[in-house]
Protein backbone atom coordinates (compact mmCIF):
# COMPACT_ATOMS: atom_id res chain seq x y z
CA UNK A 1 0.00 0.00 0.00
CA UNK A 2 0.92 3.33 -1.00
CA UNK A 3 -0.20 6.85 -0.51
CA UNK A 4 -0.41 9.83 -2.48
CA UNK A 5 0.84 13.26 -1.33
CA UNK A 6 -1.12 15.89 -2.07
CA UNK A 7 0.74 18.96 -3.68
CA UNK A 8 1.62 21.48 -0.70
CA UNK A 9 1.50 25.62 -1.44
CA UNK A 10 1.92 28.13 1.08
CA UNK A 11 2.44 25.25 3.95
CA UNK A 12 -1.43 23.97 2.70
CA UNK A 13 -2.54 21.04 0.58
CA UNK A 14 -4.25 21.89 -2.63
CA UNK A 15 -7.58 20.10 -3.57
CA UNK A 16 -7.04 17.04 -5.88
CA UNK A 17 -6.46 17.59 -9.36
CA UNK A 18 -4.90 21.71 -8.44
CA UNK A 19 -1.80 22.56 -8.94
CA UNK A 20 -1.77 26.22 -7.98
CA UNK A 21 -3.65 27.80 -5.62
CA UNK A 22 -6.64 29.95 -6.40
CA UNK A 23 -4.59 33.28 -5.99
CA UNK A 24 -1.82 32.33 -8.32
CA UNK A 25 -4.39 30.74 -10.83
CA UNK A 26 -6.08 33.98 -10.63
CA UNK A 27 -2.94 35.68 -11.49
CA UNK A 28 -2.26 33.93 -14.07
CA UNK A 29 -5.78 34.33 -15.83
CA UNK A 30 -4.94 38.20 -15.01
CA UNK A 31 -1.83 38.78 -16.63
CA UNK A 32 -2.94 37.24 -19.86
CA UNK A 33 -5.96 38.96 -20.08
CA UNK A 34 -4.12 42.56 -19.18
CA UNK A 35 -1.86 41.56 -22.19
CA UNK A 36 -4.93 40.99 -24.32
CA UNK A 37 -6.54 44.01 -23.45
CA UNK A 38 -3.51 46.21 -23.89
CA UNK A 39 -3.16 45.15 -26.67
CA UNK A 40 -6.42 45.61 -28.01
CA UNK A 41 -5.97 49.20 -26.63
CA UNK A 42 -2.79 49.81 -28.70
CA UNK A 43 -4.39 47.77 -31.99
CA UNK A 44 -8.10 49.96 -32.21
CA UNK A 45 -5.66 52.80 -31.37
CA UNK A 46 -3.66 52.23 -34.72
CA UNK A 47 -6.53 51.33 -36.41
CA UNK A 48 -8.39 54.29 -35.67
CA UNK A 49 -5.92 56.32 -37.08
CA UNK A 50 -5.21 54.45 -40.10
CA UNK A 51 -8.32 53.11 -41.56
CA UNK A 52 -9.08 50.67 -43.72
CA UNK A 53 -6.95 50.67 -46.97
CA UNK A 54 -5.90 48.26 -49.59
CA UNK A 55 -2.45 46.61 -49.06
CA UNK A 56 -0.14 47.87 -46.19
CA UNK A 57 -1.15 50.75 -45.73
CA UNK A 58 1.90 52.64 -46.69
CA UNK A 59 3.83 50.42 -43.48
CA UNK A 60 7.18 49.27 -43.64
CA UNK A 61 8.00 45.58 -42.28
CA UNK A 62 9.32 46.19 -38.74
CA UNK A 63 6.31 48.78 -38.07
CA UNK A 64 3.63 45.94 -39.39
CA UNK A 65 5.12 43.26 -38.00
CA UNK A 66 4.89 45.04 -34.24
CA UNK A 67 1.00 46.12 -35.27
CA UNK A 68 0.50 42.27 -36.18
CA UNK A 69 2.18 41.04 -33.37
CA UNK A 70 -0.62 42.91 -31.04
CA UNK A 71 -3.63 42.19 -33.40
CA UNK A 72 -2.07 38.68 -32.93
CA UNK A 73 -2.02 39.14 -28.80
CA UNK A 74 -5.44 40.66 -28.89
CA UNK A 75 -7.29 38.06 -31.17
CA UNK A 76 -5.61 34.54 -29.86
CA UNK A 77 -4.43 35.02 -26.48
CA UNK A 78 -7.84 34.70 -24.85
CA UNK A 79 -8.45 31.75 -26.66
CA UNK A 80 -5.08 30.28 -25.34
CA UNK A 81 -5.16 31.10 -21.91
CA UNK A 82 -6.62 27.84 -20.70
CA UNK A 83 -3.75 25.85 -22.57
CA UNK A 84 -0.96 28.38 -20.88
CA UNK A 85 -2.86 28.24 -17.69
CA UNK A 86 -2.50 24.29 -17.72
CA UNK A 87 1.42 24.35 -18.33
CA UNK A 88 1.40 27.15 -15.49
CA UNK A 89 -0.07 24.33 -13.43
CA UNK A 90 2.18 21.71 -14.38
CA UNK A 91 5.63 24.32 -13.91
CA UNK A 92 4.03 24.82 -10.86
CA UNK A 93 5.32 21.63 -9.53
CA UNK A 94 8.68 22.18 -9.86
CA UNK A 95 9.26 26.16 -10.70
CA UNK A 96 9.21 28.91 -7.72
CA UNK A 97 6.42 31.93 -8.08
CA UNK A 98 9.14 34.26 -10.27
CA UNK A 99 10.31 31.36 -12.04
CA UNK A 100 6.65 30.62 -13.07
CA UNK A 101 6.16 33.36 -14.07
CA UNK A 102 9.23 33.60 -16.33
CA UNK A 103 8.43 30.62 -17.75
CA UNK A 104 5.12 31.38 -18.76
CA UNK A 105 6.24 34.35 -20.45
CA UNK A 106 8.41 32.08 -22.42
CA UNK A 107 5.88 30.10 -23.34
CA UNK A 108 3.80 33.31 -24.62
CA UNK A 109 6.80 34.35 -26.61
CA UNK A 110 7.02 31.23 -28.45
CA UNK A 111 3.26 31.07 -29.32
CA UNK A 112 3.76 34.51 -30.68
CA UNK A 113 7.15 34.39 -32.37
CA UNK A 114 4.62 31.96 -34.53
CA UNK A 115 2.13 34.58 -35.54
CA UNK A 116 4.64 37.07 -36.12
CA UNK A 117 6.39 34.23 -38.57
CA UNK A 118 2.80 34.60 -40.44
CA UNK A 119 2.82 38.30 -40.30
CA UNK A 120 5.75 37.62 -42.95
CA UNK A 121 3.55 35.88 -45.35
CA UNK A 122 0.45 38.17 -44.32
CA UNK A 123 2.51 41.50 -45.08
CA UNK A 124 4.16 39.68 -48.55
CA UNK A 125 0.47 38.80 -49.39
CA UNK A 126 -1.16 42.48 -48.48
CA UNK A 127 1.42 44.09 -50.71
CA UNK A 128 0.81 41.67 -53.88
CA UNK A 129 -3.03 42.50 -53.31
CA UNK A 130 -2.69 46.23 -52.54
CA UNK A 131 -0.53 46.60 -55.83
CA UNK A 132 -2.88 44.54 -58.09
CA UNK A 133 -5.83 46.64 -56.76
CA UNK A 134 -3.89 49.51 -57.34
CA UNK A 135 -2.92 48.48 -60.89
CA UNK A 136 -6.88 47.44 -62.09
CA UNK A 137 -9.22 48.18 -59.31
CA UNK A 138 -11.72 45.30 -60.44
CA UNK A 139 -9.18 42.42 -59.51
CA UNK A 140 -10.44 43.63 -55.75
CA UNK A 141 -13.47 41.36 -56.79
CA UNK A 142 -11.99 38.39 -57.53
CA UNK A 143 -9.26 38.29 -54.55
CA UNK A 144 -12.29 38.33 -52.43
CA UNK A 145 -13.40 35.43 -53.91
CA UNK A 146 -10.79 33.52 -53.32
CA UNK A 147 -10.09 34.02 -50.01
CA UNK A 148 -13.27 33.69 -48.88
CA UNK A 149 -13.43 30.75 -50.80
CA UNK A 150 -10.02 29.59 -49.43
CA UNK A 151 -11.03 30.45 -45.89
CA UNK A 152 -14.44 28.30 -46.47
CA UNK A 153 -12.68 25.06 -47.83
CA UNK A 154 -9.90 24.70 -45.24
CA UNK A 155 -12.66 25.55 -42.81
CA UNK A 156 -14.50 22.36 -43.83
CA UNK A 157 -11.38 20.08 -44.37
CA UNK A 158 -9.07 17.81 -42.21
CA UNK A 159 -6.14 19.46 -41.35
CA UNK A 160 -8.42 22.33 -39.67
CA UNK A 161 -10.10 19.65 -37.78
CA UNK A 162 -6.97 18.66 -36.62
CA UNK A 163 -5.70 21.27 -35.49
CA UNK A 164 -8.65 21.82 -33.43
CA UNK A 165 -8.88 19.21 -32.06
CA UNK A 166 -5.18 19.94 -30.68
CA UNK A 167 -6.12 22.89 -29.62
CA UNK A 168 -9.53 22.18 -27.85
CA UNK A 169 -7.54 19.08 -25.85
CA UNK A 170 -4.16 20.14 -25.65
CA UNK A 171 -4.04 17.50 -21.87
CA UNK A 172 -1.68 14.87 -24.14
CA UNK A 173 0.65 16.87 -26.00
CA UNK A 174 0.89 18.97 -22.46
CA UNK A 175 2.50 15.46 -21.30
CA UNK A 176 4.40 15.07 -23.96
CA UNK A 177 6.10 18.20 -23.40
CA UNK A 178 7.25 17.76 -20.09
CA UNK A 179 9.78 15.39 -21.31
CA UNK A 180 11.66 18.63 -23.17
CA UNK A 181 14.57 19.63 -21.44
CA UNK A 182 15.96 23.26 -20.11
CA UNK A 183 16.59 26.10 -21.11
CA UNK A 184 14.56 26.58 -24.14
CA UNK A 185 11.88 23.86 -23.19
CA UNK A 186 8.69 26.52 -22.45
CA UNK A 187 9.59 28.67 -25.57
CA UNK A 188 9.82 25.14 -27.77
CA UNK A 189 6.43 24.20 -26.06
CA UNK A 190 4.99 27.72 -26.81
CA UNK A 191 6.45 27.47 -30.90
CA UNK A 192 4.95 23.93 -31.04
CA UNK A 193 1.36 25.01 -29.44
CA UNK A 194 1.34 28.28 -31.95
CA UNK A 195 2.46 25.63 -34.45
CA UNK A 196 -1.34 23.75 -34.08
CA UNK A 197 -3.18 27.11 -33.47
CA UNK A 198 -2.11 29.10 -37.17
CA UNK A 199 -2.87 25.21 -39.13
CA UNK A 200 -6.00 25.95 -36.80
CA UNK A 201 -6.72 30.01 -37.39
CA UNK A 202 -4.31 31.10 -40.89
CA UNK A 203 -7.05 30.29 -43.21
CA UNK A 204 -9.37 33.02 -41.20
CA UNK A 205 -6.98 35.80 -41.05
CA UNK A 206 -6.91 35.33 -45.26
CA UNK A 207 -10.38 37.17 -44.83
CA UNK A 208 -8.47 40.19 -43.99
CA UNK A 209 -7.78 41.00 -46.60
CA UNK A 210 -10.78 41.94 -48.59
CA UNK A 211 -12.52 42.68 -44.74
CA UNK A 212 -9.35 45.53 -44.12
CA UNK A 213 -6.76 44.18 -42.36
CA UNK A 214 -7.74 47.24 -40.10
CA UNK A 215 -11.09 46.56 -40.07
CA UNK A 216 -11.91 46.60 -36.26
CA UNK A 217 -15.10 44.77 -36.59
CA UNK A 218 -13.89 41.83 -38.41
CA UNK A 219 -10.99 41.97 -36.20
CA UNK A 220 -13.48 41.14 -33.38
CA UNK A 221 -15.46 38.91 -35.79
CA UNK A 222 -12.93 36.82 -36.01
CA UNK A 223 -11.50 36.94 -32.17
CA UNK A 224 -14.95 35.89 -30.92
CA UNK A 225 -15.55 32.93 -33.63
CA UNK A 226 -11.57 31.84 -32.71
CA UNK A 227 -12.36 31.91 -29.10
CA UNK A 228 -15.79 29.88 -29.35
CA UNK A 229 -13.82 27.94 -31.64
CA UNK A 230 -11.97 26.41 -29.22
CA UNK A 231 -12.65 26.44 -26.00
CA UNK A 232 -17.38 25.93 -27.08
CA UNK A 233 -18.59 22.24 -26.64
CA UNK A 234 -20.17 23.32 -30.10
CA UNK A 235 -17.01 24.39 -31.40
CA UNK A 236 -16.29 21.87 -34.28
CA UNK A 237 -19.62 22.52 -35.92
CA UNK A 238 -19.39 26.03 -35.75
CA UNK A 239 -16.32 25.69 -37.49
CA UNK A 240 -18.33 24.00 -40.16
CA UNK A 241 -20.98 26.39 -40.12
CA UNK A 242 -18.77 29.31 -41.13
CA UNK A 243 -16.75 27.02 -43.58
CA UNK A 244 -20.17 27.28 -45.17
CA UNK A 245 -20.68 30.73 -44.48
CA UNK A 246 -17.45 32.05 -46.31
CA UNK A 247 -18.11 29.90 -49.52
CA UNK A 248 -21.79 31.79 -49.73
CA UNK A 249 -19.54 34.88 -49.02
CA UNK A 250 -17.08 34.00 -52.01
CA UNK A 251 -20.46 33.61 -53.95
CA UNK A 252 -21.95 36.87 -52.80
CA UNK A 253 -18.61 38.80 -53.11
CA UNK A 254 -19.02 40.29 -57.05
CA UNK A 255 -21.85 41.37 -56.45
CA UNK A 256 -21.49 42.94 -53.22
CA UNK A 257 -19.38 45.64 -52.98
CA UNK A 258 -19.81 45.95 -48.78
CA UNK A 259 -18.01 43.03 -48.79
CA UNK A 260 -14.45 44.50 -50.10
CA UNK A 261 -13.52 47.22 -47.98
CA UNK A 262 -10.06 46.01 -47.68
CA UNK A 263 -9.65 45.77 -51.56
CA UNK A 264 -11.29 49.29 -52.57
CA UNK A 265 -9.06 52.05 -53.03
CA UNK A 266 -9.26 55.85 -51.98
CA UNK A 267 -8.64 58.79 -53.10
CA UNK A 268 -6.81 59.55 -49.58
CA UNK A 269 -3.22 58.25 -49.28
CA UNK A 270 -1.97 57.08 -45.60
CA UNK A 271 0.82 58.07 -43.79
CA UNK A 272 3.82 55.49 -42.85
CA UNK A 273 4.08 54.82 -39.56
Amino acid sequence: MYTVQRPIANGRPLRDGVLLPTRDLAVAWSLIVLIAALAWVLTVGQALDMGVEPGTMGMALPAFLLLWVAMMAAMMLPSVAPVAVTWAKGIARQSGGSTRALRTTEFLAGYLVVWAAFGLLAYGGLALTGRAVERDPETGTWIAVTAFALAGLYQLGPLKNICLRHCRSPMAQLMRYAAYRPPVRDLRVGLHHGGYCLGCCWALMVVLIPLGAMNIAAMAGLAVLIFLEKLWYRGPQLARVMGVAFLVLAALAPFQDWLLPGLQPSDGMMAPM
